[in-house]
């Protein structure tokens, strides 16, 4: 897949696609149907198929919000992007300048003179221009003299209610990994480089792969069955070879040891590497228990090999995350 970080003065080759339009925070069923019909009218045409999305989140242009809302990081979403056989991503740079386009403005100068784009394809609630002004009915009037078409996706849904990234940013919020999944068609993953921590695990006997998540989103504070993905030692550099291993992770800020920062520590079961720096991808399955305070390491002790037997069951259910995201 080419990633194209600009609009204006693409190669000829990069123009004329079938492209769908979409923020697509967390990819989920919803982005991926949206995707996958886009696909399939260029399959149809003979066109390439493209997708357009926006970085940074426009939510942190647009408003003052201070808590983590962010479903994937810019990289977990170009990997879910990639495997959806998306053979162009054109990332749009939202920055004020970018947010203060007219929608007519974001018709003629980016998806006519920019992109070329022969057909499009959005979701049944695609907004777009300054104040959210634009829609599908805009789009679709623009067309004839745009000269492309339009394809407005409906909803997906279950007796729930529709897919979305709130609904999906909800459940984890909540701990609820599997419904998390069912919305997102994958396990929700955290991203990130493993930190030497204070070795409070491995003096338990139980040592930890320590990941940051300040200024990211987490779930609830608790212990969760996951599955731990190291970047092969073989081909590093390749996202492909990516090696899952059953794991135990918690999410909290430690108040069995009076701890204030809050922390992903995951414990991969029978393994036993020194991986400090490496990426480390954890997707997360279900939840065990919420996160408590012991009296004595003892009984923290106890507990934990009673989550890593619990972890191992209830990853016996599933398997693990598709090496070529």
């Amino acid at each position: 897949m080419r990633i194209f970080r600009h609009w204006s003065d693409l190669n000829f080759d990069a123009r004329g696609a079938v492209v769908a339009i979409g923020n697509f925070d967390g990819v989920h069923c919803g982005h991926q149907k949206v995707i996958a019909i886009a696909a399939s009218i260029a399959k149809e045409k003979g066109l390439p198929l493209g997708v357009v999305t926006f970085e940074p989140h426009p939510r942190t242009v647009l408003s003052n919000a201070s808590e983590p809302f962010r479903l994937t990081p810019f990289r977990a979403k170009v990997e879910a992007i990639c495997a959806t056989g998306a053979e162009i991503l054109y990332v749009m740079k939202f920055d004020e300048s970018f947010a203060s386009l007219t929608a007519n403005e974001f018709v003629y100068d980016i998806i006519v003179k920019g992109l070329g784009a022969r057909h499009i394809v959005v979701g049944y609630d695609f907004a777009f221009g300054a104040n959210r002004t634009g829609n599908v009915d805009l789009l679709k009037s623009l067309a004839s003299i745009g000269g492309y078409s339009v394809t407005k996706v409906e909803k997906v849904q279950d007796e729930r209610g529709a897919f979305s990234a709130s609904s999906a940013r909800e459940y984890i919020l909540n701990g609820n990994m599997e419904d998390a999944t069912e919305v997102l068609g994958r396990p929700w993953e955290i991203i990130g480089h493993i930190r030497k921590g204070d070795q409070i695990g491995r003096g338990l006997g139980f040592p930890t792969a320590n990941l940051s998540v300040a200024n990211i989103l987490s779930p609830e504070p608790g212990i969760y069955a996951v599955w731990a993905g190291l970047h092969s030692p073989i081909k590093p550099n390749e996202n492909r070879f990516i090696e899952w291993y059953p794991a135990a992770a918690y999410v909290g800020r430690r108040p069995t040891f009076d701890k204030t920062e809050e922390l992903l520590e995951v414990h991969l079961l029978d393994f036993d590497q020194e991986i400090y720096g490496q990426l480390l991808r954890v997707a997360f399955v279900s939840q065990i228990r919420k996160d408590q305070k012991f009296d004595t390491e003892k009984e923290l002790m106890e507990q934990m090999g009673k989550d890593c037997k619990e972890s191992r069951r209830l990853l016996s259910k599933y398997n693990c995350p598709q090496s070529n995201p």
